[in-house]
């Protein structure tokens, strides 16, 4: 056994632990016989690094994948990156940027190679940092999502998906991203406040139609006056008065001279401004539906930007040509379609104005009324989304929705916390197709290939759909799918499907998987559909949702904010261990956490406290025990702690079946901070006898056991330091809880330690010497009571500063009085303490913290108050409150207790 040094070094111990259990394969020992567990990594994009969020759900899937291990299953936690076309792309080609070249200069097989190159260089960083978080993932069967097994699975899908009638190609507003030239995912769109401004115009009726009010035209209001240029029709609600009678008629748009009707839809809101919408259903996602509720077919629908989001004609060839070639925007001093829309507008009488008041009453007008406008921009590009008219292939969400409803409903999915259930069930009812196809060309390339007249043929390869096309001559189709095409396959996918291997067999369906909120539908849905439609199985039966980790204010992190968290930082300031303890305690279902570095470094004195236990055992002869199960023990204190270990595993397992991880990891917390180290060490001290050490030997083994799966390096580092072991501790067996309780030594011990509490916090309310022991006189004591008093009277008097304990009645002169159960015990104080000037100081100290409790509790029953003053204001009055009532409570029970 070696000696403990005085302090741990923690990023000594966790390279060096680390480095050991991978080499060793101790990630995934063999277990041929043992009953399968599997989770699944979300696979993290091979750009990305670790940011807090990585932190919180990698660790609390480590957790449960190291408790797995414990139990003895054969558990396996699969790993792999995302290649993350658009992020992947745009690293290599700022790359290339930086030494004057752009991707286009270069063949599309060039390009591809150097971000293969780039991957095998510099890809894949935050896999060294879940290294560090102390990751325990199957490193040696390590996937990727463009890997030739997958690439097969990814291809084989996508063509059994169109020969099930489930995945077409059709024309469809997407979000399309001007800056890549691609539709991107809803995931990929971040939604800012951006400063513009609403525009109200006159659009003239034709043929000398007016309104009831005599008005030869209708006023409609917009935040784009730029797509005014596609515009094909005008909406109003069917039931307002003010425009039945023009339903069906025609508009003459002014700019373009183009007819179109005015529609009754439900969309147009009365209340909203004129009521009137001008609706461009090849530029509004709103509008798409109204026009396709007014009978026009996507292929009509008229599209006036081209993939540069710059202006061209459009079908009907009505787009003046001075629009033509013109930015949406202003750009670089230059007006864009926009401003020149205003302009012309303003110059033929139809705009109207927007009229405000300036600081002398006086009234002035402007082009727009403004707005504050939330605006969709590419997380990536940092430009405007723009809803844009394209093809693209499509996934028949609809339908493949329909069997991960079911499996929810019927229990072989559950949704964990159960309240996001309805989300669940609100977005797959109400689910749109599902946009796959991306314009880059990093990725997997869409095996679809066109014949001269656009016809697609959708096959494995090149030369089956040659065979399908017959004598035809044929064009691959240059897009690539959607990152999350391929990632729904990963419960499978990364098992060897389609081959059905033995592994596939043995751990599909996953038992778990554990995800943010926020990728429910991206990642989380569809990898329902895709299992249930390719395995006939779910993909896991348990599905675990957590919060957003937050700034401490509860504010969400961002760069702009300043509010980001580096969680390698708080490795290397407090080690792993404390950051993985933080999250777990901090993970109370469906809560966001508040990221709080206190509470790290609290965490971090929790590690010191448990290596200062093992230090002060290891000085008293206490070493590894030999035996899995509890040793035999008669002293009342060895039987309650052998007890209490016992009661922390059954709170443990309790709290990771229900996947409560606060809870169990405050429940290990609690054991070992207060009745292993602070209680049972100190009630041992002195007399550590053979069955003393065994006791303690065996229950400090059961707390790093338990402990591991949240603090994996403190705890396998005391394991291997105190005693000979037969194997590592991440392989170790889980405690049994299998001990009888002993009722009766739980209860003179929990008696012992509520006596010493309440003693300590007498003497310390009363300002009683530290040094000071006391005399004590125990009154109405029960027989049961005499007995435990005979039996702990050492203890009693150590941790008790008892000089002396006696039974009897009350004394004369002041004394302190404290209950516990049937009897009183009486700290006699004459000649301690000044008793009045004791009273007197907690008297003052008690009115003092009454008139705070009182005032603060005035402002917050004033309804002014609360609704006006800032949230953070009334949380922290609320605080104060509850803090100044605690304090005048316990200052009027110290008062009480001078008889």
């Amino acid at each position: 056994m070696t000696e403990l040094p005085k302090t741990f070094d923690p990023a000594e111990i966790e390279s060096r632990w680390y480095a050991h259990w991978e080499s060793k394969g101790l990630f995934r020992p063999e277990r041929p016989g043992a009953e399968p567990f599997t989770i699944v990594n979300p696979p993290p994009n091979v750009t990305g690094s670790l940011h807090i969020g990585h932190a919180l759900d990698n660790t609390l899937q480590d957790i449960v994948i190291r408790y797995e291990r414990l139990r003895g299953k054969d558990a396996l936690w699969v790993v792999g990156t995302d290649h993350a076309g658009i992020a992947t792309q745009m690293v290599v080609e700022r790359q290339l940027n930086a030494v004057g070249q752009k991707r286009t200069d270069f063949s599309r097989d060039d390009f591809v190679a150097k971000v293969w190159k780039w991957k095998a260089e510099s890809g894949g960083a935050i896999t060294r940092q879940l290294r560090r978080l102390g990751c325990s993932m199957d490193w040696a069967n390590e996937r990727f999502t463009m890997d030739e097994g997958f690439s097969k699975a990814v291809l084989k899908v996508f063509v059994e998906l169109h020969k099930r009638g489930l995945l077409y190609r059709d024309k469809r507003l997407v979000n399309w991203d001007p800056h890549f030239r691609s539709a991107i995912s809803d995931l990929e769109v971040e939604t800012k406040e951006v400063k513009g401004g609403f525009w109200h115009f006159r659009y003239p009726l034709a043929d000398g139609v007016k309104l009831a009010n005599g008005a030869d035209h209708i006023v409609v209001a917009t935040t784009r006056p730029e797509t005014m240029l596609a515009d094909m029709a005008v909406a109003v609600h069917p039931e307002d008065p003010r425009y039945k009678d023009v339903i069906g008629k025609d508009i003459l748009q002014p700019i373009t001279g183009r007819r179109f009707k005015v529609v009754a839809d439900d969309y147009a809101d009365p209340e909203l401004g004129s009521g009137a919408v001008k609706i461009t259903p090849g530029h509004d996602f709103n509008d798409f539906e109204v026009g396709k509720r007014a009978g026009f077919k996507a292929a009509d629908m008229l599209n006036m930007f081209d993939a540069d989001a710059n202006v061209i004609q459009s079908a009907d060839g009505l787009i003046p040509d001075r629009f033509l070639g013109l930015h949406r925007f202003r750009r670089d001093g230059v007006d864009g379609a926009r401003e020149l829309v205003v302009a012309e507008m303003k110059a033929l009488g139809l705009l109207v104005p927007y009229v405000t008041k300036n600081k002398e009453g006086e009234e002035i007008e402007a082009d727009a009324e403004p707005r504050t406008i939330q605006t969709p921009f590419g997380d990536r590009s940092g430009v405007v989304i723009e809803p844009w008219l394209t093809d693209q292939w499509y996934v028949d969400a609809e339908k493949l929705s329909i069997a991960p409803m079911q499996a929810v409903r019927d229990g072989r999915i559950e949704i964990v916390p159960k309240t996001w259930e309805k989300t669940f069930f609100n977005w797959m009812e109400n689910i749109q197709p599902w946009c796959v196809s991306r314009q880059l060309w990093w990725g997997h390339q869409i095996p679809a290939w066109y014949d001269e007249d656009g016809n697609p043929y959708v096959a494995e390869s090149e030369e089956e759909a040659q065979a399908l096309a017959g004598n035809k001559k044929l064009t691959r189709d240059p897009d690539v799918l959607d990152t999350w095409f391929s990632s729904a396959l990963w419960p499978f996918g990364t098992l060897g499907w389609p081959e059905q291997t033995e592994t596939l067999k043995r751990h599909y369906p996953n038992d778990l998987l554990i995800s943010g909120f926020d990728i429910l539908f991206f990642w989380d849905a569809r990898m329902a559909m895709q299992g249930l439609e390719f395995m006939g199985d779910v993909p896991w039966r348990k599905l675990y949702l957590h919060g957003l980790v937050r700034a401490a204010d509860g504010q969400k992190m961002s760069k702009s904010k300043g509010n980001v968290v580096d969680p390698l930082g708080l490795i290397d300031k407090f080690g792993a261990d404390a950051l993985r303890f933080f999250m777990s305690a901090m993970e109370s279902q469906g809560r966001d956490v508040k990221m709080d570095e206190k509470r790290v470094e609290g965490y971090r004195n929790f590690a010191t406290k448990l290596w200062n236990a093992a230090r002060f055992l290891q000085s008293n002869g206490v070493t590894a025990s030999t035996t899995h199960e509890a040793p035999h023990a008669e002293a009342p204190v060895n039987r309650w702690i052998i007890a209490e270990t016992v009661a922390t595993v059954q709170a443990i397992d309790t709290a990771m079946a229900e996947l409560r991880f606060d809870a169990a990891a405050n429940a290990i917390y609690h054991f070992v901070w207060d009745q292993f180290c602070d209680w049972y060490i100190e009630l041992t001290k002195g007399s550590m006898d053979e069955e003393t050490r065994a006791a303690a030997g065996w229950a400090f083994d059961q707390i790093l056991v338990m402990l591991h799966p949240f603090m994996p390096f403190i705890t396998e580092e005391l394991w291997n330091l105190t005693g000979e072991r037969e194997s590592a501790l991440i392989v170790a067996r889980w405690p049994q809880a299998l001990y009888a309780v002993d009722a009766q030594a739980q209860a003179e011990i929990d008696w012992l330690i509520r006596l010493i509490s309440a003693m300590r916090t007498a003497r310390t309310e009363l300002n009683v010497p530290p040094g000071a022991k006391l005399r004590v006189i125990a009154r109405d004591a029960s027989e049961e009571t005499r007995r435990r008093i005979d039996r702990q009277g050492a203890a009693l008097a150590r941790l008790g500063r008892v000089e002396s304990l006696s039974f009897g009645a009350a004394v004369e002169g002041g004394a302190a009085q404290v209950v516990v159960d049937e009897a009183t015990f009486i700290l006699p104080l004459e000649g301690v303490i000044d008793i009045g000037a004791e009273q007197a100081r907690l008297a003052k100290a008690l009115a003092s913290a009454e008139k705070e409790r009182d005032s603060l509790s005035g402002r917050l029953s004033n309804p002014s108050f609360v609704e006006r003053a800032k949230p953070e204001a009334v949380a922290k009055a609320r605080e104060d409150h509850a803090e100044k009532a605690a304090e005048a409570e316990r200052l009027r029970a110290a008062l009480d207790r001078l008889a």
